[in-house]
Protein backbone atom coordinates (compact mmCIF):
# COMPACT_ATOMS: atom_id res chain seq x y z
CA UNK A 1 0.00 0.00 0.00
CA UNK A 2 2.88 2.57 0.77
CA UNK A 3 5.11 1.61 -1.85
CA UNK A 4 1.65 2.99 -4.39
CA UNK A 5 1.15 6.23 -2.65
CA UNK A 6 4.60 6.41 -3.17
CA UNK A 7 4.23 6.16 -6.80
CA UNK A 8 0.70 8.23 -6.47
CA UNK A 9 2.53 11.29 -4.71
CA UNK A 10 5.74 11.47 -6.60
CA UNK A 11 4.61 10.80 -10.07
CA UNK A 12 0.87 11.44 -10.49
CA UNK A 13 0.59 14.87 -8.01
CA UNK A 14 4.43 15.41 -8.92
CA UNK A 15 2.94 15.56 -12.69
CA UNK A 16 -0.31 17.43 -11.41
CA UNK A 17 1.99 19.86 -9.58
CA UNK A 18 4.30 20.66 -12.49
CA UNK A 19 1.56 21.40 -14.52
CA UNK A 20 -0.10 23.87 -11.78
CA UNK A 21 3.20 25.59 -11.63
CA UNK A 22 3.89 26.03 -15.48
CA UNK A 23 0.17 27.23 -15.94
CA UNK A 24 0.28 29.72 -13.35
CA UNK A 25 4.17 30.96 -14.69
CA UNK A 26 3.01 31.52 -17.85
CA UNK A 27 -0.10 33.36 -16.68
CA UNK A 28 2.27 35.87 -15.15
CA UNK A 29 4.43 36.37 -17.87
CA UNK A 30 1.15 37.15 -19.70
CA UNK A 31 1.90 34.62 -22.59
CA UNK A 32 -0.18 31.98 -24.32
CA UNK A 33 1.01 28.43 -24.71
CA UNK A 34 0.25 25.19 -26.39
CA UNK A 35 -1.91 22.40 -24.63
CA UNK A 36 1.31 20.00 -26.19
CA UNK A 37 4.12 22.46 -24.40
CA UNK A 38 2.44 21.77 -21.07
CA UNK A 39 2.59 18.38 -21.25
CA UNK A 40 5.96 17.83 -22.28
CA UNK A 41 6.88 20.70 -19.42
CA UNK A 42 5.66 18.09 -17.01
CA UNK A 43 6.97 15.37 -17.86
CA UNK A 44 10.49 17.18 -18.62
CA UNK A 45 10.00 18.73 -14.85
CA UNK A 46 9.32 15.08 -13.85
CA UNK A 47 12.25 13.38 -15.25
CA UNK A 48 14.53 16.14 -14.07
CA UNK A 49 13.26 15.92 -10.45
CA UNK A 50 13.97 12.18 -10.50
CA UNK A 51 17.50 12.44 -11.70
CA UNK A 52 18.50 15.11 -9.24
CA UNK A 53 17.94 12.93 -6.03
CA UNK A 54 19.62 14.83 -3.25
CA UNK A 55 16.39 17.03 -2.56
CA UNK A 56 16.43 20.07 -1.06
CA UNK A 57 18.28 22.93 -2.53
CA UNK A 58 19.61 20.95 -5.14
CA UNK A 59 16.23 19.59 -6.81
CA UNK A 60 13.81 23.46 -6.35
CA UNK A 61 17.11 24.79 -7.91
CA UNK A 62 16.88 22.79 -10.47
CA UNK A 63 12.83 23.89 -10.49
CA UNK A 64 13.40 27.16 -11.04
CA UNK A 65 15.77 26.96 -13.89
CA UNK A 66 13.80 24.53 -15.46
CA UNK A 67 10.70 27.25 -15.05
CA UNK A 68 12.90 30.21 -15.98
CA UNK A 69 14.45 28.26 -18.86
CA UNK A 70 10.94 27.71 -20.69
CA UNK A 71 10.09 31.85 -19.46
CA UNK A 72 13.50 32.88 -21.52
CA UNK A 73 13.08 30.50 -24.91
CA UNK A 74 9.69 29.56 -24.94
CA UNK A 75 7.99 32.85 -23.66
CA UNK A 76 10.42 34.89 -25.11
CA UNK A 77 10.53 37.09 -21.55
CA UNK A 78 13.39 38.85 -20.15
CA UNK A 79 16.22 37.33 -17.99
CA UNK A 80 15.06 38.71 -14.67
CA UNK A 81 11.52 38.89 -15.27
CA UNK A 82 11.73 35.03 -16.02
CA UNK A 83 13.67 34.26 -12.67
CA UNK A 84 11.25 36.45 -10.94
CA UNK A 85 7.86 34.57 -11.75
CA UNK A 86 9.94 31.29 -11.80
CA UNK A 87 10.86 31.82 -7.78
CA UNK A 88 7.66 33.35 -7.06
CA UNK A 89 5.54 30.44 -8.86
CA UNK A 90 8.51 27.81 -6.99
CA UNK A 91 7.87 29.67 -3.47
CA UNK A 92 3.95 29.57 -3.40
CA UNK A 93 4.54 26.04 -4.06
CA UNK A 94 7.52 25.65 -1.21
CA UNK A 95 5.51 27.46 0.77
CA UNK A 96 1.80 25.78 0.77
CA UNK A 97 3.31 22.73 1.33
CA UNK A 98 5.15 23.62 4.34
CA UNK A 99 2.26 25.15 5.92
CA UNK A 100 -0.04 22.09 5.44
CA UNK A 101 3.12 20.25 6.51
CA UNK A 102 3.32 22.30 9.67
CA UNK A 103 -0.30 21.62 10.17
CA UNK A 104 0.02 17.70 10.21
CA UNK A 105 2.60 17.83 12.65
CA UNK A 106 0.32 19.86 14.78
CA UNK A 107 -2.38 17.32 14.37
CA UNK A 108 -0.49 13.94 14.32
CA UNK A 109 -0.15 14.02 18.08
CA UNK A 110 -3.52 13.75 18.60
CA UNK A 111 -3.89 10.80 16.28
CA UNK A 112 -1.28 8.40 18.69
CA UNK A 113 -4.29 6.08 19.44
CA UNK A 114 -4.69 4.58 15.85
CA UNK A 115 -2.33 2.52 13.87
CA UNK A 116 0.84 4.02 13.05
CA UNK A 117 0.72 2.72 9.38
CA UNK A 118 -2.93 4.09 8.78
CA UNK A 119 -1.91 7.41 10.16
CA UNK A 120 1.07 7.85 8.00
CA UNK A 121 -0.81 6.92 4.58
CA UNK A 122 -3.97 9.43 5.71
CA UNK A 123 -0.91 12.00 6.48
CA UNK A 124 0.96 11.01 3.48
CA UNK A 125 -2.41 12.11 1.43
CA UNK A 126 -2.97 14.80 3.10
CA UNK A 127 -0.27 16.73 2.07
CA UNK A 128 -1.98 17.09 -1.73
CA UNK A 129 -4.09 19.40 0.00
CA UNK A 130 -1.60 21.87 -0.14
CA UNK A 131 -1.77 21.99 -4.15
CA UNK A 132 -5.84 23.28 -4.10
CA UNK A 133 -4.00 26.29 -1.67
CA UNK A 134 -1.27 26.79 -3.93
CA UNK A 135 -3.42 27.08 -6.82
CA UNK A 136 -5.57 29.19 -4.46
CA UNK A 137 -2.91 31.85 -3.91
CA UNK A 138 -1.14 31.25 -7.73
CA UNK A 139 -4.50 33.09 -8.66
CA UNK A 140 -4.49 35.76 -6.67
CA UNK A 141 -1.35 36.87 -7.21
CA UNK A 142 -2.23 36.37 -10.91
CA UNK A 143 -5.47 38.06 -10.79
CA UNK A 144 -4.49 41.02 -8.50
CA UNK A 145 -0.86 41.41 -7.80
CA UNK A 146 0.46 40.38 -11.46
CA UNK A 147 1.30 43.78 -14.23
CA UNK A 148 1.01 43.50 -17.82
CA UNK A 149 4.01 45.55 -18.11
CA UNK A 150 6.57 42.44 -17.16
CA UNK A 151 9.45 43.71 -19.51
CA UNK A 152 10.58 46.50 -16.74
CA UNK A 153 13.19 44.24 -15.83
CA UNK A 154 15.24 46.94 -13.67
CA UNK A 155 12.79 46.33 -11.10
CA UNK A 156 12.30 42.91 -11.65
CA UNK A 157 15.86 42.66 -10.43
CA UNK A 158 15.47 44.68 -7.19
CA UNK A 159 12.83 42.42 -6.26
CA UNK A 160 14.27 38.78 -6.93
CA UNK A 161 16.98 39.04 -4.03
CA UNK A 162 14.25 39.55 -1.34
CA UNK A 163 11.95 37.39 -2.89
CA UNK A 164 15.29 34.75 -3.26
CA UNK A 165 15.51 35.43 0.74
CA UNK A 166 12.08 34.05 1.69
CA UNK A 167 12.40 31.60 -0.85
CA UNK A 168 15.65 30.29 1.06
CA UNK A 169 13.86 30.28 4.41
CA UNK A 170 10.99 28.63 3.07
CA UNK A 171 13.45 25.96 1.78
CA UNK A 172 15.08 24.97 4.72
CA UNK A 173 11.88 24.99 6.77
CA UNK A 174 10.41 22.65 4.30
CA UNK A 175 13.53 20.47 3.24
CA UNK A 176 15.84 20.34 6.43
CA UNK A 177 13.37 20.24 9.53
CA UNK A 178 10.00 18.63 7.41
CA UNK A 179 12.68 15.85 5.53
CA UNK A 180 12.09 12.26 5.19
CA UNK A 181 12.97 11.41 8.67
CA UNK A 182 10.47 11.65 11.74
CA UNK A 183 11.58 12.04 15.29
CA UNK A 184 8.75 11.13 18.07
CA UNK A 185 8.90 10.48 21.38
CA UNK A 186 6.47 7.97 23.35
CA UNK A 187 3.32 10.46 23.30
CA UNK A 188 3.49 10.81 19.62
CA UNK A 189 4.88 14.11 19.57
CA UNK A 190 7.17 15.37 16.73
CA UNK A 191 10.27 16.24 18.06
CA UNK A 192 12.29 18.02 14.77
CA UNK A 193 10.84 21.45 16.13
CA UNK A 194 8.70 23.61 17.23
CA UNK A 195 5.88 23.08 14.02
CA UNK A 196 3.91 26.28 15.65
CA UNK A 197 6.59 28.74 15.67
CA UNK A 198 7.48 27.20 11.73
CA UNK A 199 3.68 27.18 10.86
CA UNK A 200 4.05 30.91 11.73
CA UNK A 201 7.01 31.68 10.07
CA UNK A 202 6.06 30.09 6.46
CA UNK A 203 2.42 32.15 6.81
CA UNK A 204 4.75 35.41 7.64
CA UNK A 205 6.76 34.65 4.64
CA UNK A 206 3.46 33.66 2.29
CA UNK A 207 2.62 37.08 3.74
CA UNK A 208 5.77 38.73 2.72
CA UNK A 209 5.46 37.60 -0.66
CA UNK A 210 2.39 38.78 -1.32
CA UNK A 211 3.41 42.08 0.09
CA UNK A 212 6.55 42.00 -2.99
CA UNK A 213 4.03 41.65 -5.45
CA UNK A 214 2.09 44.04 -4.47
CA UNK A 215 5.00 46.71 -4.23
CA UNK A 216 5.97 45.26 -7.49
CA UNK A 217 2.60 46.12 -8.70
CA UNK A 218 2.26 49.37 -7.44
CA UNK A 219 6.22 50.36 -8.56
CA UNK A 220 5.31 49.40 -12.11
CA UNK A 221 1.99 52.05 -11.58
CA UNK A 222 4.04 54.45 -10.29
CA UNK A 223 6.41 54.68 -13.39
CA UNK A 224 3.91 54.48 -16.07
CA UNK A 225 2.09 56.95 -14.53
CA UNK A 226 5.34 59.34 -14.02
CA UNK A 227 5.88 58.36 -17.63
CA UNK A 228 2.17 59.82 -18.72
CA UNK A 229 2.31 62.70 -16.75
CA UNK A 230 5.63 63.45 -18.04
CA UNK A 231 4.35 62.78 -21.43
CA UNK A 232 0.97 65.38 -20.66
CA UNK A 233 3.17 67.95 -19.45
CA UNK A 234 5.06 68.16 -22.65
CA UNK A 235 1.95 67.83 -24.63
CA UNK A 236 0.93 70.63 -22.22
CA UNK A 237 4.01 72.58 -23.21
CA UNK A 238 3.33 72.36 -27.05
CA UNK A 239 -0.35 73.64 -26.39
CA UNK A 240 0.64 76.47 -24.20
CA UNK A 241 3.48 77.48 -27.38
CA UNK A 242 -0.06 77.09 -29.68
CA UNK A 243 -1.86 79.19 -27.64
CA UNK A 244 0.73 82.07 -27.43
CA UNK A 245 1.26 81.27 -31.17
CA UNK A 246 -2.47 81.61 -30.99
CA UNK A 247 -2.67 85.00 -29.39
CA UNK A 248 0.63 86.74 -31.20
CA UNK A 249 -1.73 85.79 -34.56
CA UNK A 250 -4.52 87.41 -32.65
CA UNK A 251 -2.80 91.33 -31.84
CA UNK A 252 -1.44 91.31 -35.82
CA UNK A 253 -5.09 90.55 -36.73
CA UNK A 254 -6.28 93.28 -34.37
CA UNK A 255 -3.69 95.86 -35.54
CA UNK A 256 -4.15 95.20 -39.37
CA UNK A 257 -8.01 95.76 -38.71
CA UNK A 258 -7.73 98.89 -36.75
CA UNK A 259 -5.11 100.16 -39.90
CA UNK A 260 -7.74 98.63 -42.49
CA UNK A 261 -9.55 102.47 -42.98
CA UNK A 262 -6.28 104.33 -43.32
CA UNK A 263 -5.53 101.79 -46.12
CA UNK A 264 -8.96 102.53 -47.71
CA UNK A 265 -8.44 105.89 -47.62
CA UNK A 266 -5.14 105.32 -49.33
CA UNK A 267 -6.72 103.27 -52.09
CA UNK A 268 -9.42 105.84 -52.53
CA UNK A 269 -7.73 108.65 -53.01
CA UNK A 270 -5.41 106.94 -55.38
CA UNK A 271 -8.14 105.92 -57.30
CA UNK A 272 -9.50 109.00 -57.11
CA UNK A 273 -6.47 110.54 -58.59
CA UNK A 274 -6.12 107.96 -61.59
CA UNK A 275 -3.31 105.50 -60.29
CA UNK A 276 -4.88 102.47 -61.04
CA UNK A 277 -1.72 100.43 -61.16
CA UNK A 278 -0.18 101.99 -57.64
CA UNK A 279 -3.47 101.16 -56.05
CA UNK A 280 -4.02 97.16 -57.15
CA UNK A 281 0.16 97.29 -56.21
CA UNK A 282 -1.19 98.88 -52.76
CA UNK A 283 -3.86 96.50 -52.74
CA UNK A 284 -1.77 93.07 -53.75
CA UNK A 285 0.45 94.39 -50.99
CA UNK A 286 -2.14 94.17 -48.33
CA UNK A 287 -3.22 90.91 -49.23
CA UNK A 288 0.38 89.20 -49.44
CA UNK A 289 -0.09 90.66 -45.46
CA UNK A 290 -3.19 89.43 -45.19
CA UNK A 291 -2.10 85.77 -45.71
CA UNK A 292 -0.06 86.36 -42.87
CA UNK A 293 -3.18 85.91 -40.31
CA UNK A 294 -4.24 82.85 -42.73
CA UNK A 295 -4.46 79.22 -41.46
CA UNK A 296 -4.53 75.90 -43.84
CA UNK A 297 -7.51 74.91 -41.32
CA UNK A 298 -10.38 76.92 -40.04
CA UNK A 299 -12.28 74.90 -37.54
CA UNK A 300 -14.00 77.87 -35.54
CA UNK A 301 -11.40 77.22 -32.28
CA UNK A 302 -8.00 79.24 -32.39
CA UNK A 303 -6.15 76.93 -30.94
CA UNK A 304 -7.42 74.25 -32.76
CA UNK A 305 -6.38 76.03 -35.93
CA UNK A 306 -3.06 76.47 -34.93
CA UNK A 307 -2.19 73.07 -34.02
CA UNK A 308 -3.83 71.44 -37.37
CA UNK A 309 -1.79 73.81 -39.11
CA UNK A 310 1.68 72.89 -37.60
CA UNK A 311 0.70 69.28 -37.99
CA UNK A 312 -0.52 69.12 -41.79
CA UNK A 313 2.09 71.96 -42.50
CA UNK A 314 4.94 68.92 -41.30
CA UNK A 315 2.88 66.23 -42.98
CA UNK A 316 2.86 68.23 -46.42
CA UNK A 317 6.93 68.92 -45.86
CA UNK A 318 6.98 65.23 -46.02
CA UNK A 319 5.35 65.00 -49.27
CA UNK A 320 2.20 63.55 -47.55
CA UNK A 321 -1.75 64.76 -49.16
CA UNK A 322 -3.76 66.61 -46.42
CA UNK A 323 -7.20 68.02 -46.26
CA UNK A 324 -9.24 69.33 -43.26
CA UNK A 325 -12.96 70.07 -42.57
CA UNK A 326 -13.44 69.90 -38.94
CA UNK A 327 -15.86 72.06 -37.44
CA UNK A 328 -15.71 72.84 -34.03
CA UNK A 329 -18.26 74.55 -31.42
CA UNK A 330 -16.74 78.03 -29.82
CA UNK A 331 -17.28 78.37 -27.06
CA UNK A 332 -17.48 74.97 -26.20
CA UNK A 333 -17.62 72.77 -22.92
CA UNK A 334 -14.60 70.72 -24.26
CA UNK A 335 -11.27 72.64 -23.08
CA UNK A 336 -9.03 73.70 -25.79
CA UNK A 337 -6.16 71.47 -24.14
CA UNK A 338 -8.28 68.27 -24.31
CA UNK A 339 -8.93 69.03 -28.12
CA UNK A 340 -5.19 69.46 -28.52
CA UNK A 341 -4.79 65.47 -26.76
CA UNK A 342 -6.97 64.27 -29.21
CA UNK A 343 -5.67 65.95 -32.26
CA UNK A 344 -1.90 66.25 -31.39
CA UNK A 345 -2.04 62.32 -30.01
CA UNK A 346 -3.92 61.23 -33.60
CA UNK A 347 -2.21 63.28 -36.07
CA UNK A 348 1.83 62.49 -34.79
CA UNK A 349 0.57 58.70 -35.01
CA UNK A 350 -1.06 59.03 -38.54
CA UNK A 351 2.42 61.17 -39.87
CA UNK A 352 4.68 58.28 -38.56
CA UNK A 353 2.09 55.71 -40.01
CA UNK A 354 2.48 57.40 -43.33
CA UNK A 355 6.27 57.31 -42.78
CA UNK A 356 6.20 54.04 -42.96
CA UNK A 357 4.82 53.72 -46.38
CA UNK A 358 7.18 53.38 -49.32
CA UNK A 359 7.70 55.83 -51.57
CA UNK A 360 5.77 54.38 -54.20
CA UNK A 361 2.44 54.32 -52.66
CA UNK A 362 -0.04 57.01 -52.03
CA UNK A 363 0.36 58.80 -48.49
CA UNK A 364 -2.55 60.91 -46.92
CA UNK A 365 -4.34 62.32 -44.02
CA UNK A 366 -7.68 64.17 -43.47
CA UNK A 367 -9.10 65.39 -40.63
CA UNK A 368 -13.00 65.98 -40.53
CA UNK A 369 -15.59 66.65 -37.90
CA UNK A 370 -18.82 67.22 -37.38
CA UNK A 371 -21.67 68.46 -34.78
CA UNK A 372 -25.05 66.63 -34.14
CA UNK A 373 -26.80 67.59 -31.33
CA UNK A 374 -25.28 66.93 -28.20
CA UNK A 375 -22.40 64.92 -29.81
CA UNK A 376 -19.18 65.87 -31.77
CA UNK A 377 -17.79 63.66 -34.10
CA UNK A 378 -13.89 64.01 -34.92
CA UNK A 379 -12.25 61.33 -37.75
CA UNK A 380 -8.66 61.06 -38.20
CA UNK A 381 -8.00 59.49 -41.89
CA UNK A 382 -4.71 58.21 -42.51
CA UNK A 383 -2.56 55.92 -45.19
CA UNK A 384 -1.25 52.87 -43.33
CA UNK A 385 1.07 49.71 -44.76
CA UNK A 386 1.44 46.95 -42.31
CA UNK A 387 -0.93 44.34 -40.15
CA UNK A 388 -4.16 45.67 -38.38
CA UNK A 389 -2.54 45.30 -35.08
CA UNK A 390 -2.35 48.37 -33.01
CA UNK A 391 -0.84 48.58 -29.59
CA UNK A 392 -2.59 50.75 -26.56
CA UNK A 393 0.85 53.20 -26.65
CA UNK A 394 0.57 56.42 -24.52
CA UNK A 395 -1.18 58.24 -27.07
CA UNK A 396 -4.15 56.25 -27.95
CA UNK A 397 -4.27 55.59 -24.10
CA UNK A 398 -4.31 59.88 -23.44
CA UNK A 399 -6.77 59.60 -26.49
CA UNK A 400 -9.29 57.59 -24.90
CA UNK A 401 -8.85 59.24 -21.70
CA UNK A 402 -10.44 62.79 -22.74
CA UNK A 403 -13.11 60.86 -24.36
CA UNK A 404 -13.90 58.90 -21.51
CA UNK A 405 -14.17 62.14 -19.33
CA UNK A 406 -16.61 63.81 -21.86
CA UNK A 407 -18.33 60.43 -21.49
CA UNK A 408 -17.71 59.45 -25.20
CA UNK A 409 -15.57 56.98 -26.96
CA UNK A 410 -12.79 56.36 -29.30
CA UNK A 411 -12.09 53.62 -31.58
CA UNK A 412 -9.58 52.56 -34.30
CA UNK A 413 -10.88 50.61 -37.33
CA UNK A 414 -9.33 49.55 -40.81
CA UNK A 415 -10.77 50.24 -44.08
CA UNK A 416 -7.97 48.28 -46.87
CA UNK A 417 -5.19 50.08 -46.38
CA UNK A 418 -6.81 52.86 -44.69
CA UNK A 419 -7.11 53.83 -40.96
CA UNK A 420 -9.81 55.47 -39.50
CA UNK A 421 -9.49 56.94 -35.86
CA UNK A 422 -12.86 58.20 -34.47
CA UNK A 423 -13.18 60.07 -31.43
CA UNK A 424 -17.03 60.73 -30.07
CA UNK A 425 -17.52 63.40 -27.22
CA UNK A 426 -20.48 64.25 -25.85
CA UNK A 427 -21.34 68.33 -25.16
CA UNK A 428 -24.51 69.12 -23.24
CA UNK A 429 -25.76 72.39 -24.84
CA UNK A 430 -25.90 74.19 -21.13
CA UNK A 431 -24.56 77.97 -21.18
CA UNK A 432 -23.63 77.01 -17.59
CA UNK A 433 -21.87 74.69 -18.38
CA UNK A 434 -19.39 76.01 -21.15
CA UNK A 435 -18.69 78.85 -18.76
CA UNK A 436 -17.55 76.62 -16.55
CA UNK A 437 -15.16 74.37 -18.47
CA UNK A 438 -14.07 77.56 -19.71
CA UNK A 439 -12.92 79.50 -16.91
Amino acid sequence: MTDYLDFFNKYIMGAVQMLTGFYFYVRFLKRRVGLLYFVLSALLGIVIMTVIRSGGFAEFAAYLIFLAANGILLCKADIATAFLYAIVTGEIMQLCYGIVNSVLCLVYPLMKSFDREIIGNVFMLSGNIALPAAVLCCFIIYKHLSYDETEKSRYALMLIMPALTVFLVGQYIGHVIYGNTITTDVAGKILNADHFQMLVVQLLAMASLFCIMFAYKKLLENFRLNTKLSLLEQEEHSLNRYVDETKTRYEKTKSFRHDIKNHMTVIKELLKNGNSRQALDYIGDMESAAEEFSLPCSTNNPVADILLGNKLGIAKSMGIDTACSLILPYPCPVRDIDFGIILSNALDNAINACKSIDGSNEKYISVTGKIQGDFILIEIENSFQGKADFKNGTGLSNIRAVAEKYDGAMNVRTQGNTLILSVLLIIPQHPESISRQNS
